[in-house]
């Protein structure tokens, strides 16, 4: 695949993966939960579906996807749905100095599932791969070398933009000490979850 339309959809997905919505929120909020560590299985779920959804689109497969359409709002409500417990989690938590986030740690799997579901009901995600994508890159004239080559600019992006953002969350929540301070931003937290998760609803 040519160099400028590489840089294309190089420049178009670093736009809409910093762009600020459900996944980055979700990012922010386990950053500041459970520091850079818990932030990451959220990242690599995310990625795992975007993988999904660029399979999608550079093999065709846009028409499977739009026919199960009421599978993907299935997802769309159960990860709103998962987002909301563990709002809720964090909400009600009762942290020590040694702890920011809810006592109970979940195992990373759980996390990596909760980004997957969340990317695979994000319309913002959907929008982009199967209908913006086809316009910047030319899907008719895919070929196995040219989906590794998008796949590899998928991954280094998100993985930069979406770490950076655990990275910044994770600082920050280094600033929250004392109990008040902690319960305070376990509230944000559980707040920032429930904006994602309406926002999944909503749009």
């Amino acid at each position: 695949m040519d160099i400028l339309t590489l840089s294309a959809f190089a420049l178009a997905y670093a736009i809409v993966c910093a762009a600020p919505g459900p996944g980055v929120a979700a990012i922010v909020a386990r950053g500041l939960g459970g520091g850079f560590r818990g932030a990451v299985p959220m990242v690599l779920g995310i990625l795992i579906g975007d993988m999904v959804y660029l399979s999608f689109a550079a093999f065709g497969l846009a028409a499977i996807a739009a026919y199960f359409g009421a599978v993907f709002e299935v997802i769309r409500y159960l990860s709103a749905a998962y987002l909301l417990y563990i709002a809720w989690k964090f909400w009600t938590a009762k942290p020590g100095q040694e702890q920011v986030g809810p006592r109970v740690e979940e195992h990373w799997s759980k996390t990596v599932l909760a980004g997957l579901s969340l990317t695979l009901g994000n319309p913002k995600t959907i929008v982009f791969y199967l209908a913006l994508l086809p316009t910047v890159v030319p899907l008719d004239k895919m070929t196995v070398g040219g989906f590794f080559e998008l796949a590899g600019i998928v991954v280094v992006i998100l993985l930069i933009v979406g770490l950076a953002y655990a990275a910044a969350a994770a600082r920050a929540r280094e600033f929250f000490r004392s109990p008040k301070a902690l319960r305070r931003l376990n509230r944000v937290t559980g707040g920032v979850l429930a904006i994602a998760a309406g926002a999944v609803i909503v749009k």
